[in-house]
């Protein structure tokens, strides 16, 4: 029996921003066996990829080396005559100065199935994340994309110079950064004013995004003196007057700061989104994972027993899902909590909680164990049995300050939390150039994990010496500072909007402010 050939999907992965993919780029992208991704597609959309596909750079730029045309073309089709689901992830829109029109014709060819996916084009997005809008009633009726780099193979050039210096709309020049200069020769030789405004923006919808302004007349030195490199979009006409009055994404109060995210995978969600809305641009480098725990047994035994207790504490969010599924797999439910005061450590917690049809009963007004302690001591737990479902590795301050107050104390393993095993040297790396401005830690634990990324105490040192240490809480911040890592920032409250917002204070005093 013949084997089934695979599918082509040709994906526009958007300008940078990885939130500006298509929820279609995201589905494909989930169901891909093999990806082959370019220069200008944000790295961080392959966390969309199953762990088993297979990834494949082809590292398409303008400059240095860079894969064969034709090779990524004969790589899409063997892999797709061999039955694997491909997609072809291109910056931009695949259609647009994205040679996606030849490798849609040779998969057509090869006689294979295929899929154009669109994707948010630069040519647009940059310059609306610069504040220029490339259309305006009154400025510009009309846009034309004109590629700044045209196929040599051609043989004479075909762009109309002089309909183009005509033109009244604005022009948006795509891969012409190295023609900047013939670009202005060409407008400005057909009569093109020489105060037209011209911007020039660089890796746009990025937070590492440049954006420099002048005229056809001041535009090349000033691009000189900026140093700017591709990828960068030159913008052309009237419109770009707006950006003094429209410039949004730049003025963000993180725009421009990376910030490390050491959070566990499944939770640095929360953190990484409120990052990215005021501009920063988080990096996730999970020191720890959470894992269940060696055995079971601890824990079902302590869910089997739950009619001798009267109060029932979750100390994190990570310990309330484990512990309500080993109670559904026991054949309970809810119900079975009714005899149950339960007490969460944070707001987060009772939010993980609420998701079972669960409220708690009892929330201390500092997110912390001391806080909890001093909650459940007014609450009264003298004579009292309680129940602990938590890391297998813990403070033991809360159950043994329990047990002073005259409780009775079960702690239960409902979790357990433990160091990656990945290749963290991309994170010395940029801590090592200086690309890395802020470090965030929401628990001890995640302190501990980073060290271990260091070969020594004096190498962290040295690494982290450059970038602002976040910590969620006292706590944490006390393990940063005996580990070597004093903290700069610490949050008000133990709540990742907390710890955002000591940041953003800290990104408005004048040290962050020029770091």
């Amino acid at each position: 029996m013949a084997k089934k050939n695979g599918m082509v999907y040709l994906v526009g992965a958007g300008p940078g921003d990885p939130m500006l993919l298509t929820l279609r780029g995201k589905e494909c992208l989930q169901q891909a066996d093999v990806v082959l991704y370019d220069y200008l597609a944000n790295p961080l959309l392959l966390a969309h990829v199953a762990p088993h596909a297979e990834r494949i750079y082809v590292g398409r730029r303008g400059r240095g080396r860079y894969q064969d045309q034709e090779a990524i073309i004969r790589l899409m089709i063997e892999r797709a005559r061999a039955g694997r689901i491909v997609v072809r992830l291109k910056g931009g829109d695949p259609f647009v100065f994205g040679r996606g029109g030849e490798e849609a014709e040779a998969v057509a060819a090869a006689g294979l199935p295929f899929e154009v996916v669109p994707g948010v084009t630069s040519a647009v997005a940059a310059p609306a994340y610069a504040g220029i809008p490339v259309t305006h009633r009154t400025l510009a009726s009309t846009v034309t994309f004109v590629t700044g780099h045209e196929d040599p193979a051609k043989g004479a050039a075909t762009l109309e110079w002089p309909r183009l210096a005509a033109s009244q709309g604005t022009l948006v020049f795509l891969m012409g950064m190295k023609n900047l200069p013939t670009i202005v020769e060409h407008l400005l030789a057909e009569g093109k004013p020489g105060e037209t405004p011209v911007a020039l923006i660089r890796w746009g919808t990025r937070s590492d995004q440049r954006t420099v302004v002048g005229t056809l007349h001041t535009i090349v030195s000033h691009a000189q003196a900026a140093a700017l490199e591709p990828p960068t979009i030159i913008v052309v006409g009237e419109v770009v007057r707006l950006r003094e009055q429209l410039n949004w994404f730049e003025t963000k109060p993180l725009f421009g700061k990376r910030i490390l995210v050491t959070r566990a995978k499944e939770q640095a969600g929360e953190l990484t989104q409120l990052l990215r809305a005021y501009g920063a641009d988080p990096v996730e480098c999970p020191t720890i994972d959470i894992v269940p725990p060696e055995s079971w047994e601890e824990l079902d035994g302590a869910v089997a027993r739950l009619a001798r207790y009267q109060w029932l504490i979750f100390t994190s969010v990570n310990g309330v899902r484990p512990f309500m599924e080993r109670l559904h797999r026991q054949g309970l439910d809810s119900r079975t909590l009714s005899g149950l005061r339960i007490a969460c450590i944070g707001p987060r917690t009772a939010q993980e909680l609420a998701t079972y049809g669960l409220r708690a009963d009892l929330l201390p007004s500092e997110f912390q164990a001391e806080g909890l302690v001093e909650a459940m001591k007014a609450a009264g737990v003298a004579g009292q049995q309680v129940l602990i479902p938590r890391a297998a590795v813990a403070r033991e301050l809360l159950p043994e300050q329990l047990r002073a107050l005259g409780a009775a104390v079960s702690v239960v393993t409902a979790y357990r939390t433990i160091c990656p095993a990945a290749d963290r040297a991309w994170v010395k790396d940029l801590l090592r150039r200086g690309a890395i401005h802020v470090i965030t830690f929401a628990s001890s634990s995640t302190v501990r994990n980073f060290t271990q990324l260091f070969d020594s105490r004096d190498e962290m040192k040295a690494l982290t010496a450059g970038a602002a240490v976040a910590c969620i809480g006292p706590i944490t911040a006390q393990t940063a500072s005996e580990l070597g890592m004093p903290a700069t920032i610490t949050a008000a409250e133990n709540t990742i909007p907390a710890l955002v917002e000591a940041i953003l204070r800290h990104a408005a005093s004048p040290a962050m402010a020029t770091s």
